[in-house]
């Protein structure tokens, strides 16, 4: 049975949920069966200048869009606040600044509204994307195997129930998506880097280029991608101001994304050896949608025999829908638990949130034991 056919019919609804843990604003509405009833997104490009995401200039970016977004998107529902269920909205782990402006944009609409306030971790919302309706052909039922590839993150997590996370590995440096933006960085291309490497890559060569594979064949599933990018530095020539004809910087570019596509596949089944028989393959975050990536898990899923499950593209990169669908996760599995529905006011954002803080969300009331 698919997760939205246990929902019991007390649970509010429905949830708008703010995003706003690094450079994309986005607001949701989404009903506790699963439909998305409006959502609004919007990308900042105040960054581009810098080639990266400036904490400060997001966090200010956030405060100025966030009062519109939220009409925007009610407007788009034909709702009035009042309608609203819960209020949902990242806390942590990210951007300090940003997640301060999104969970205090949620609280204060919670305490106006007289509505539970659902604290939500970032990852854990990623994690329980796949169990959107109409994502995995069967509901992604538990255990599954999650592989989170992003600008900030790249772990392999079985994800064993509502608030069950077990990491099994890791980048220990760099995380993927992040060489992506360094990679691009270096060839010269736009921000940011993951589409214009993957762009330039298109009309190279994989094989043209002689790179590493860090860490691949060793025992666990951590991922290294700082040696990588190293030795793509070293492939470039040193003067200053001398560019490379664009062939060969597309057989650089090409022969990274296969770096990383390789390196990503070994990893994966190291970890599909440290849990039992996961029920699906899933990726999430925004470097699932690069399609030479995604190509090789599809390959390596019906190689395993497991079913492969991953968001649409909108879904795999930062946004509100993922963020209420984990409240929602969360408030169902604690009804029926027995517990009752959180309502996190108290609790403060976090820049660092483990998911494996997430398990007491599931046996007491999370106020009591969480900071």
């Amino acid at each position: 049975m698919h997760a939205s056919d246990q929902t019991p019919p007390d649970l509010p609804t429905p949830v708008m949920a703010i995003e706003s843990s690094c450079d994309d604003t986005a607001c949701a509405i989404v009903a506790t069966d699963g439909r998305i009833v409006a959502e609004t997104t919007l990308t900042q490009s105040g960054h581009v200048p810098f080639g990266g995401v400036v904490p400060e200039i997001a966090a200010r970016a956030h405060l100025a869009a966030l009062p519109a977004l939220v009409r925007d998107t009610l407007a788009k529902a034909n709702m009035q606040p009042r309608e609203l269920g819960a209020i949902a909205a990242s806390c942590g782990p990210g951007l300090i600044g940003g997640l301060i402006v999104g969970a205090d944009m949620g609280k204060g609409m919670a305490i106006a509204l007289d509505k539970p306030f659902i604290a939500v971790n970032h990852i854990e919302a990623h994690a329980l994307t796949a169990r959107l309706p109409g994502v995995a052909e069967n509901g992604a039922p538990f255990p599954y195997l999650l592989l989170l590839v992003s600008g900030g993150h790249c772990q392999c997590i079985a994800v064993e129930g509502v608030g069950h996370y077990r990491r099994l590995g890791g980048t220990i440096d760099d995380a993927a998506g992040e060489a992506f933006d360094k990679v691009a960085k270096m060839l010269g291309l736009g921000w940011p880097g993951g589409p214009a490497v993957e762009a330039l890559a298109r009309e190279g060569d994989p094989r043209a280029v002689a790179l590493p594979r860090p860490l691949m064949g060793r025992p666990g599933c951590d991922f290294s991608f700082s040696g990588l990018k190293t030795a793509v530095a070293q492939k470039l020539p040193t003067a200053v101001r001398t560019a490379l004809p664009r062939q060969e910087a597309a057989n650089i570019a090409a022969s990274f994304q296969q770096a990383v596509s390789d390196i990503v596949i070994d990893r994966l089944g190291h970890a599909l050896d440290m849990m039992e028989r996961p029920t699906t393959l899933v990726v999430a975050g925004g470097v699932a949608a690069n399609g030479v990536l995604r190509a090789s898990l599809r390959d390596f899923a019906a190689r395993h025999d497991l079913p492969f499950a991953a968001p649409p593209l909108r879904l795999c990169t930062d946004n509100a829908v993922m963020v209420a669908w984990a409240a929602i996760e969360t408030m169902r599995a604690r009804r029926e638990a027995g517990l009752p529905i959180p309502n996190d006011i108290a609790l403060r954002p976090r820049p660092r949130w483990p998911l494996a803080e997430m398990a007491q969300r599931m046996t007491a009331d999370p106020l009591e034991t969480m900071p």
